[in-house]
């Protein structure tokens, strides 16, 4: 019962793909916008969020800060959602979200520009002209989105366990290779696989958390979970800033223990 993740280009199958593969394996299909309103429960906006992980790294004047923050809160919303495994998410990114592991099967799928031209017009009723530039667009936005956050290529094809091409075959053949690679003796959901993503749950919920409080929203941090045990790493600006992370980390259901390691004081200018 892995969690399934499919990345595609803009018009290219990957919902058709997602909800068939789903239907097939009895698995929940969650798609961006559940994940979104998920998120917005911290406090923010969805169109905030829509905004933070659509828009290329210039919309914010390069600011990392903004990304991190409301990153923090899509990936906090994703791993709970799909932590009972049984799950397809077809969104940006979902992929580099859940991290690589025997339990995500990292899909994606990508189809001939004549097939992505006709779906755009279909849906959206452009011109072959402006179905393309629309194409180009998303493709060139979701390629720096990636890079600035992640500092990989989208398109890289180590990033994916399974790589599908529509030029041949057709997506409902597609979602026959995924379902049969899904029940893969490689892909087994076992109990090592659930307390891997139930640790990531927790340390994308500890570092929400973090985001989301005033006294630490300014900062970044990296925070790894092992069972309840919570390591928390980033710079500081005061002592009693480093309080308020433990107070904050420890507020954090399934927090037993907490680990400060390597947290900088640096001057604050």
């Amino acid at each position: 019962m892995a969690i399934i993740t499919v990345s595609r280009g803009s018009f290219s199958g990957g919902k058709m793909l997602a909800e068939a593969v789903a239907r097939k394996l009895g698995y929940r299909c969650i798609d961006r916008d559940q994940i979104i309103q998920k998120a917005a429960a911290w406090g923010v906006s969805q169109d905030d969020l829509r905004t933070a992980i659509e828009k290329p790294p210039s919309f914010f004047g390069q600011s990392a800060q903004t990304k991190y923050v409301y990153l923090a809160f899509i990936q906090a919303a994703l791993t709970e959602e799909v932590r009972s495994g049984k799950g397809v998410y077809h969104g940006l990114g979902g992929h580099l979200l859940l991290r690589k592991g025997p339990h995500v099967l990292r899909t994606r799928i990508i189809a001939p520009m004549e097939f992505r031209i006709a779906q755009v017009q279909n849906r959206c009723q452009y011109t072959r002209k402006e179905a393309i530039e629309y194409i180009e667009k998303v493709d060139r936005d979701r390629r720096r989105w990636t890079k600035f956050l992640y500092e990989v290529d989208w398109t890289d094809a180590s990033l994916y366990d399974l790589v599908l091409n529509l030029e041949q075959m057709s997506w409902q053949e597609a979602c026959d290779v995924v379902c049969a690679a899904s029940q893969l003796k490689c892909f087994e959901f076992t109990a090592a696989s659930q307390k891997a993503i139930d640790d990531l749950a927790l340390a994308s919920h500890v570092k929400a958390s973090l985001a989301m409080h005033p006294a630490t929203a300014s900062l970044q941090f990296e925070v790894e979970a092992d069972g309840g045990s919570v390591a928390v790493r980033g710079d500081i600006v005061s002592p009693d800033q480093a309080r308020q992370v433990v107070q904050i980390a420890r507020a954090v259901p399934g927090v037993a223990a907490l680990k400060l390691g390597e947290l900088q004081l640096v001057a604050h200018i």
